[in-house]
């Protein structure tokens, strides 16, 4: 008798993208397997006419998928990773994560102008106070304005001329088949991403020991060790949406490089750190960097907002 798992998801085409993707990995590593969706609207859906900063963060965009799996409903979640918040709900676990995808920023702008030539008080559309303050350090002469909704409700403000140019993912553009509309990659030394950003996460009870053993031979290691990585240093901060809070981890040849910055939203102060350790100290090396942010003036910027 074949066994049903039930995947909850955000019914977003993205989210539905991301579960539909891992249920095609599921039944190609198991025979024995039945797959239900299980979409949920969640309060991050419903709630769009204020910045994300203000309504209790990006963990709004999973706490009903969490309450599915906790009340029986559903035995999976699959998250955006950077949407999961660093201390999760009791009796849930994060056991496996998928391969990388590009985790940098995208610019989409009208009559595709790159970021150097916009002209100034041009109007950048995001949410994100992340990628606000690093655009300000960069540009401090261009107007940013808060823009929320889902990839396509965001491209057709942009082709609507709302704005000039908008900030996302590269990750959730490719994976809708919509590269073609990233004008330019913003990466570092420029524009350092969020914490696991372009990864994605697999959630389940941690008592659904056959849950834990299905989702098994997706997990990544080495994409386990670099959002461990980053993860470490969210949770020192207590860093949610509210913090504009970058960090990259990149582990090569068994060694874990990590950067991260703290900033001002308006970009003009921005604290750094970055420190390189074994990928078995990843974990360490995130709380290093994290400490090491603090001692050289984080914390007051993050006390300030």
């Amino acid at each position: 008798m074949k066994h049903t798992l039930r995947i909850a998801t955000r019914k977003s085409a993205l989210a539905m993208w991301q579960a539909n993707h891992v249920q095609s990995l599921l039944l190609e590593a198991h025979d024995d397997l039945e797959i239900a969706l299980v979409p949920i609207v969640t309060k991050g859906d419903r709630i769009l006419d204020r910045p994300l900063a203000e309504i209790g963060g990006k963990g709004l965009f999973l706490k009903e998928l969490e309450y599915a799996m906790l009340n029986g409903e559903a035995d999976l979640a699959v998250h955006s990773m950077k949407d999961v918040p660093a201390d999760m709900a009791d009796g849930l676990v994060l056991d496996a994560v998928l391969p990388r995808a590009n985790p940098f920023d995208a610019l989409v702008s009208r009559g595709d102008c790159l970021l150097a030539d916009l002209p100034p008080a041009s109007l950048i559309g995001t949410s994100s106070l992340r990628r606000r303050s690093q655009l300000l350090a960069l540009r401090p002469d261009l107007e940013i304005s808060d823009l929320r909704g889902n990839v396509d409700t965001r491209l057709r403000k942009l082709d609507d001329g709302e704005y000039d140019a908008i900030i996302l993912a590269c990750a959730g553009l490719q994976r809708l088949g919509l590269g073609e509309r990233i004008t330019e990659t913003l990466q570092p030394p420029d524009l350092l991403p969020a914490s696991t950003q372009g990864i994605i996460g697999l959630q389940c009870r941690q008592d659904d020991s056959l849950t834990r053993s299905l989702i098994e031979p997706l997990a990544d290691a080495d994409t386990m060790v670099v959002a461990s990585a980053e993860r470490a240093v969210a949770q020192v901060l207590e860093a949610t949406c509210q913090v504009p809070l970058a960090v990259y981890a990149v582990l090569d040849d068994g060694v874990v490089t990590l950067k991260s910055v703290v900033s001002t939203p308006d970009g003009k102060t921005m604290v750094e750190a970055s420190g390189q350790a074994p990928a078995a100290d990843a974990v360490a090396l995130g709380k290093q960097v994290a400490a090491d942010l603090l001692k050289n003036g984080a914390g007051s910027i993050i006390a300030a907002l």
